[in-house]
């Protein structure tokens, strides 16, 4: 097996390492940063066997191929719909993306947990770098993963790969006979974050605990409350007090050691994993009967070989010692809640059979100053080895990750994996396949064609439009600029989606716009993303619009003087005005703003949704400045369709020092406005000659002519 080492220049005596992981390990006595200061050694090692029969493959560096921008899709069937190929064009890209980065899956983790465990070696605690991580840019922060009940330190084994493209990564290893109390624990992982913290000190150090680990973070944070760290815990242990193993410790304390036999298959069976690997030979879609059987019956076979095998490795007196430890850790971590000021984000599973992590996690929330909860309501103990748990989505879609000091929403970001964007896209593919959106595009010349070829590639390209009722036009707008031109639109958005407001409203709602690339609004936002040549998706109206009164279809709600073009001027940027129709197809606004401030309870509660929000246009005269949050009563109708229509490109480029005049400035800006008010009365006519504006019409057509065509529209 190759495996990946690091060794200090002062000879190989302090140099371990693990042949079941294929990782690098460092001591963790060395205060020497491996990723910075070591030298690669490699080593030819012979496998340990595994637990269940199967091959011994061996480990090797698997380099990131992760593609953000697929090329455009050709395929056979030229009048397709737009939804179908979307969905197509990412299948075949993620399934080869998933075959790379979830290589490793349950059955994997149980062979090289169980091959760590009996290897034994009887040294310390100690930090390994997975293999498989490949190398990060070299601004990356560092994430330290601590491990949690077993002390393996492959907890993270689904995610190593994606989470070694943005992190530095080291798992702690506890081997199974240690008995390196909870304190020492502490101070050994202190030592490590106060040493890269002094080699770096501008950048965060990531903790991420599950279950004890997250112990073992919260009480490293509560000690080190001026060095800049983010937690990140899962299911933690903090709430051991109301564990169903709470009452089963004072019987295991009296109970003879024979009768501990049977204790690691109920803790096992307890966490969900082992289950998870039955299940998911079911889950894997429709295979032939005789194979699922097949493939079942094996499962379950490998599930008993594990645990039989987990049963051996793990004696009485060491799982006593470890619900022994796992009590003082959750009355130390508990004890120094009120000092930790590190962010944190804790992900909470809705069955967890171990641990109330739910209610804990909402515990927590209430007690930590910068806390935010990601509820998994299927997910079992186990959250980080669940397949439809992807860290890495949840840390981007969160505006969790940071490189410096300050999180920068414009440069801390990476664009969404294919695999990410098929998923994403599925759940929100509804919306398309109800409206059928219809894309025209302005070439140069003025000819309006479908499609969006009249789209420059190169930017920086600001896009300025009417914003429909919810914001619904910017899923399927968002999606075709992906699928269809391989550019990414970053929004500018309410703040309100990013820090939410008392807990009244759940900024969960809204990680997939922050998965896009969605970035709160402000100049020095607009300034960052154009000076990175990004293709920018702006709404002068934002919320006004969005959240629009009865009767006001249509509308712009933009402020008297210009906001952008100056912004655009200076970088050259080109400015594409749009429109976008059919919100009244959808959905009738029935109660509105103004209706709900008569009434005294509805009035209470919006007043008290907006204390928290920051509030915009505070100073601006007219309608624009009234942004209240409300959520309006709408009337659904059968749907129509939506209509998109990108105007006639205006250039910049050249024109800094003539658009420093105020008066030249506003020109551009009434032209800007008139250009998004032309292209709303162009669709809104146009649109009466398309015999498939309702949903009936366009299903009888689907229904002749197979539900992946691509229904046709009016006429240019």
């Amino acid at each position: 097996m190759r495996v990946k080492c690091y060794q200090q220049d002062r000879g190989p005596e302090e140099s371990t390492f693990m042949a079941a992981t294929g990782a690098g390990v460092l001591s963790a006595a060395s205060s020497f940063s491996p990723l910075r200061h070591g030298r690669l050694i490699h080593a030819q090692l012979q496998p340990k066997v595994s637990v269940a029969a199967r091959e011994s493959v061996p480990a090797t560096v698997l380099q990131s191929s992760t593609t953000t921008n697929g090329g455009s899709h050709n395929g056979r069937l030229e009048k397709r719909s737009e939804a179908t190929r979307v969905g197509q064009k990412y299948d075949s890209v993620a399934k080869s993306e998933g075959e790379s980065s979830s290589s490793f899956g349950l059955k994997d983790y149980y062979e090289q947990s169980i091959g760590m465990m009996r290897s034994n070696d009887g040294g310390p605690p100690r930090w390994f770098s997975p293999l498989e991580c490949g190398a990060p840019s070299s601004d990356s922060p560092l994430l330290l993963f601590l491990p949690g009940f077993d002390g393996v330190g492959l907890g993270l084994m689904l995610h190593h790969q994606r989470l070694g493209e943005i992190f530095y990564l080291w798992c702690l290893h506890i081997p199974i006979t240690d008995r390196t109390p909870f304190t020492e624990l502490v101070k050994l992982i202190e030592r490590t974050v106060r040493s890269e913290n002094h080699r770096s000190p501008s950048r965060p150090i990531y903790l991420v605990g599950e279950s004890l680990g997250g112990c073992l973070a919260l009480a490293v944070a509560a000690r080190n409350p001026d060095i800049d760290l983010m937690l990140i815990l899962a299911n933690p242990a903090t709430c051991f007090s109301k564990s169903q193993l709470q009452p089963i410790l004072p019987f295991l304390e009296i109970m003879p050691e024979q009768l501990h036999f049977g204790m690691p298959y109920l803790l096992s069976l307890l966490t969900g994993a082992p289950l998870r690997m039955v299940t998911a030979t079911v889950e894997k879609g429709l295979l032939p009967l005789q194979q699922t059987v097949g493939e079942l019956s094996k499962a379950i076979i490998d599930l008993s070989s594990y645990l039989s095998v987990l049963a051996e490795v793990l004696p009485g007196d060491t799982l006593l010692w470890k619900l022994q430890m796992l009590r003082s850790a959750s009355a130390y971590a508990n004890s120094r809640l009120h000092a930790v000021k590190a962010r944190t984000l804790i992900l909470s599973s809705g069955k967890d059979q171990l641990l109330p992590s739910q209610e804990e996690g909402e515990r927590l929330c209430r007690i930590l100053p910068k806390c935010e909860i990601r509820k998994f309501s299927d997910s079992n103990h186990a959250i980080l080895l669940e397949d439809g748990v992807d860290l890495v989505t949840i840390i981007k879609g969160s505006s969790f990750y940071r490189r410096a000091k300050v999180l920068d929403y414009a440069s801390d970001y990476f664009p969404p994996s294919p695999s990410e964007f098929k998923k994403l896209y599925e759940s929100c593919r509804w919306i398309e396949v109800a409206t059928a959106p219809v894309m025209l595009s302005t070439l140069e010349n003025g000819k309006i064609v479908k499609g969006l070829a009249g789209i420059p590639s190169k930017g920086p390209v600001l896009f300025v439009g009417y914003h429909m009722l919810l914001g619904l036009e910017v899923i399927p707008l968002v999606s075709r600029f992906w699928a269809e031109r391989n550019i990414l639109l970053r929004g500018i958005a309410h703040p309100m989606l990013f820090e939410g407001s008392n807990g009244t409203i759940d900024v969960s709602a809204y990680d997939t716009i922050r998965v896009m690339g969605a970035v709160p609004v402000s100049g020095s936002n607009l300034y960052k993303l154009l000076s990175l040549n990004s293709h920018v998706l702006l709404y002068p109206g934002g919320v006004r619009e969005a959240l629009h009164r009865k009767g006001e279809e249509y509308k712009l709600f933009w402020p008297e003087r210009s906001e952008f073009v100056r912004m655009a001027a200076r970088f050259g940027a080109t400015i594409i005005p749009f429109g976008a129709v059919g919100e009244d197809d959808l959905a009738q606004v029935v109660f509105d703003y103004e209706d709900q401030m008569k009434i005294p309870f509805l009035k209470d509660e919006l007043e008290k949704m907006r204390e928290g929000i920051v509030t915009l246009r505070t100073t601006t005269d007219g309608e624009i400045g009234n942004q209240d949050p409300h959520f309006p009563l709408l009337l659904p109708k059968l749907p129509g369709r939506f209509y998109y229509l990108f105007g006639r490109p205006i250039e910049t480029e050249g024109r800094k020092l003539e658009l420093r005049d105020r008066e030249r400035t506003h020109e551009m800006y009434v032209e800007v406005k008139s250009e998004v008010e032309r292209c709303m009365a162009y669709l809104k006519e146009r649109r009466e000659n398309d015999p498939y504006r309702n949903i009936l019409p366009r299903l009888i057509y689907q229904a002749t002519h197979g539900f992946d065509c691509e229904v046709p529209s009016f006429e240019l």
